[in-house]
């Protein structure tokens, strides 16, 4: 059964035909609202949605992307609340309900500085997604965009990740490794995460998520590990981000930020490279607009920042990497 939106205005916003679909778990999420701690029994607290893949759908479909995402949810309240809250980013829904499973939540605590979440997503409908699901699934325009954290959910959810990077044919396909070390070990994730990244066209990987999970300590040996992208992007935390293409390496410094909550920066990021690509930018545009996105994440406190229309999020991008304290190194 196909879940209904009851967002009036998202329904308006939605795209028929999208360009770019986003297949992937989404939770509810509670956390305090303010520097709090959720172990305090009087600390205020908020309601909101995340999922690495419905944010980088929501930051897509701000910049004006054209975008869909495909998930499992449950028949209940917080399954509602997911598909709302995603539908009035202007994304198309294309969610359907599990009445067996509930939809998954996490809490989010932030106390000096550092965020720790605690997930309850074990049984959650998104674990239940299989390759029986393929047929529902709606084939995007140009790009379909999926992560390292829907094959650790459950090997149905494996199959499914397998099956969309190597069989559907026409479109780009991009991986965000998003390694989450409390949903699977190295010894397990860090080949299985090689396998599915070498099926992609775009991988997205942090450079200490690399390092954790094949020892590489450099951009270069990163490709030397994933020989199979066209692309792949590798943040190198706040100071820099390298492409490694067929092509060449361009590396784009990172702009100082304002730090509030890291939770969603690479999701963000990802969503400006792949709007840079989609509107045929130069890499070093699509790496500062990544810069850029990044940057809006890392000053709010929740999983996807508010962004300006594409050009106006690029004319801003752009002018951060022409300032002298951050020219970008192309080699």
């Amino acid at each position: 059964m196909a879940l209904r939106v009851s967002h009036p205005q998202a329904m308006n916003t939605a795209q028929p035909n999208p360009d770019v679909l986003c297949v992937g778990e989404t939770m509810a999420v509670v956390f305090p609202d303010g520097p709090f701690s959720l172990t305090d029994p009087t600390a205020p607290v908020r309601l909101s949605v995340a999922g690495a893949e419905s944010n980088v759908a929501m930051s897509l479909s701000r910049l004006g992307v054209s975008t869909a995402w495909w998930s499992r949810l449950g028949d209940d309240a917080l399954g509602r609340l997911v598909c709302d809250h995603v539908a009035a980013a202007g994304v198309s829904i294309l969610a359907v309900v599990d009445a067996a499973r509930p939809t998954g939540s996490m809490f989010k605590s932030m106390e000096k500085g550092d965020t720790e979440v605690v997930y309850c997503r074990r049984g959650s409908a998104a674990s239940a997604m299989s390759v029986a699901d393929a047929p529902r699934i709606r084939r995007p325009g140009r790009l379909i965009h999926l992560s390292g954290v829907t094959p650790a959910l459950s090997a149905s959810a494996d199959g499914l990740v397998e099956l969309l990077l190597s069989a559907v044919p026409g479109v780009l396909r991009s991986f965000d490794i998003n390694y989450r070390k409390k949903l699977w070990p190295v010894s397990v994730a860090g080949p299985r995460l090689r396998e599915l990244a070498n099926q992609a066209d775009i991988v997205f990987v942090g450079l200490d998520e690399a390092e954790a999970l094949w020892g590489t300590r450099h951009p270069e040996d990163v490709r030397a590990e994933l020989p199979g992208p066209a692309r792949i992007v590798v943040k190198d935390a706040g100071e820099r981000v390298v492409c490694l293409s067929r092509s060449g390496v361009v590396s784009v410094p990172a702009p100082p930020r304002q730090i509030v909550d890291v939770v969603g920066a690479g999701d963000a990021f990802a969503a400006g490279f792949v709007a840079g690509l989609l509107h045929g930018t130069a890499v070093v545009d699509s790496l500062s607009l990544g810069h850029y996105c990044a940057g809006r994440a890392l000053a709010t406190i929740g999983d996807a920042p508010v962004l300006p229309p594409f050009h106006e999020a690029l004319a801003i991008a752009r002018a951060e990497r022409g300032n002298a304290a951050w020219k970008e190194a192309v080699s």
